[in-house]
């Protein structure tokens, strides 16, 4: 592989990972909620569009007409059932709670499944291993070049729908004081439902992109939480641009430690994402050790 070749998919990894890192961080950016169980509802959204492929013999991407609302219908009882109750214990209990939702999943998934791996590959014809030819001996997949579009589209949306639409404009306002906006109108618990639901419907983008690109079994979702989170911090929690720029870093990072040995593609990522969490929690030591003395006294 090219140096320039390692540099371009960089880029559009930092796609894939900007589109499971979006759930995540508009959830955190709406409810301060940290969802544990974000890569493993992107399994169950791989799943779903694979019974439809496999079974009904549907196109994967017609199968979102399916599996995205049912994703959506998932996010409002995520929110209503667990999540909105939850909450009221405090802010360890939502995420102890998707912690458990996580491995109820995983585990009710490997037994309706087993643990064979599985794929939206063979479903989509030669999207899966065409390449556009750069010249020189580059190349680069369709395939990543449709996911970095399409998390693009994804961003620039929610984008569009939080600053120029009524409910948009709602849920930013809830973000910033839930208890504010019920005070002018505003039903903040509708308004969190919707939220979930959005989030939820990206996490089933997520979760086609993630079986297109490479396999899947029960226990996939792990690792796909961990690219998110990473590409939410680097990025900057709560930012959904942010979420861009963290996962081309993120992906920059893996593809190039991968250039330079066979074992950096993971190394190098975890290496960035530490380095970044080590600046932002050198930058905001004062910040933290004010808030701290201000709430324990002179001893912090």
């Amino acid at each position: 592989m090219s140096f320039l070749t390692a540099l371009t998919e960089g880029v559009l990894l930092g796609g894939y990972y900007a589109m499971i890192a979006c759930g995540l961080s508009f959830m955190f950016g709406v409810m301060k909620i940290i969802n544990l169980a974000h890569g493993s509802l992107a399994i169950v959204a791989a799943f779903g569009l694979w019974i439809i492929a496999d079974r009904f013999e549907y196109d994967p991407f017609l199968a979102l007409i399916v599996v995205l609302p049912a994703m959506a219908c998932i996010g409002w009882l995520l929110q209503r059932g667990i999540l909105e109750r939850s909450a009221r214990s405090g802010e360890l209990i939502p995420i102890l709670s998707t912690f458990g939702l996580a491995i109820v999943i995983e585990n009710v998934l490997f037994e309706c499944f087993g643990a064979d791996i599985r794929s939206l590959a063979p479903y989509v014809g030669s999207l899966a291993y065409d390449s556009f030819d750069l010249g020189g001996g580059s190349y680069i997949g369709e395939l990543a070049v449709l996911t970095f579009v399409v998390a693009i589209v994804l961003l620039g949306g929610l984008q569009l729908f939080l600053s120029y639409t009524p409910l948009g404009r709602q849920i930013r306002a809830t973000a910033e004081d839930p208890d504010t906006v019920e005070l002018v109108g505003v039903n903040s618990r509708f308004v969190n439902s919707v939220a979930a639901s959005i989030a939820l419907v990206t996490v089933g983008l997520a979760g086609l992109f993630l079986a297109l690109r490479t396999n899947f079994d029960p226990y996939s979702g792990s690792l796909q939480l961990i690219f998110g989170f990473e590409a939410g911090v680097i990025g900057g929690t709560g930012s959904l641009w942010g979420t861009l720029a963290g996962g081309i870093i993120l992906g920059l990072a893996q593809t190039l430690g991968a250039h330079i040995h066979p074992q950096g593609f993971l190394l190098a990522g975890h290496g960035v994402f530490l380095l970044v969490l080590v600046g932002r929690l050198y930058i905001s030591g004062p910040a933290l050790h004010g808030f701290l003395k201000s709430k324990f006294g002179g001893g912090a």
